[in-house]
């Protein structure tokens, strides 16, 4: 796993559509095409988890990539 500098996650916070927020989880959809950091392929929303421990539902089958920033954890999904 890797770890993301400020100026890439600054990037990412500012270029993505603010999606949903909440218990410690903030969701950005990729409206813009931009290629994952861990894969390099375009990835559909990045899920940031704040808290020490996180619960995600899931409603569909996805890859997940993922990162880190500080204390943050960082999930870029892949839909099928």
């Amino acid at each position: 796993m890797s770890v993301m500098d400020d100026s890439e996650y600054e990037h990412l916070t500012t270029s993505l559509t603010p999606h949903e927020s909440a218990a410690g989880v903030t969701t950005y959809r990729n409206t813009v095409a931009i290629a994952c950091p861990a894969c390099d392929d375009p990835f559909d929303d990045l899920v940031i988890c704040r808290d020490e421990y996180n619960s995600l539902e899931l409603s569909m089958l996805l890859d997940l990539c993922v990162t880190t920033h500080n204390d943050e954890t960082l999930l870029f999904t892949h839909k099928h």
